[in-house]
């Protein structure tokens, strides 16, 4: 076991989610309202279920993990979905972007860019009843959040 000096500084959310920074990052804050570009990793025990760095395969071989774009404080799932368009042919791979747990809108909160943050997650925060890939029904799971850029709300 490895001593964290980051790790024993355990903050409640709003919601009753714990979380921890591990990287405080030093760039503009991610506020209520405002567009902010994340990687996120859901962990359950250790294994990682569902993560934005799953990488796309484009053609030419070339392979790339798109962040994943969402307004800080607004409810799961409305954010529109950006296509990859690779070259002028319109080549280009459509996947559907990994689903992220809805604690993640509101945990995102406060973060600077450039900090890394890891919550612990309730079901009733994460993916509930249904569960989500190797995360079982009613499961808590581990988020690790990588906060990439922040675009302030309009009219700031």
């Amino acid at each position: 076991f490895e001593f964290n000096p980051y790790c024993f500084l355990v903050t409640s959310a709003a919601e009753g989610l714990k979380y921890y920074d591990l990287v405080e990052g030093k760039g503009p804050v991610a506020e209520k309202g405002s567009t902010v570009e994340v990687h996120f990793d859901c962990l359950y025990r250790g294994i990682t279920a569902v993560s934005s760095r799953e990488s796309k395969l484009l053609a030419g071989n070339r392979s790339i993990a798109q962040p994943y774009v969402f307004k800080v404080g607004a409810p799961p799932g409305k954010e529109r979905k950006r296509e990859f368009v690779d070259n002028a042919n319109g080549l280009f791979s459509a996947q559907a972007a990994p689903k992220p747990p809805q604690a993640m809108y509101s945990v995102t909160e406060g973060m600077k860019v450039g900090g890394k943050r890891t919550v612990i997650v309730p079901p009733e925060a994460g993916y509930g009843l249904k569960g989500m890939n190797e995360i079982p029904p009613g499961a808590t799971f581990e988020l690790n959040l990588e906060l990439l850029q922040v675009i302030p709300p309009e009219g700031k």
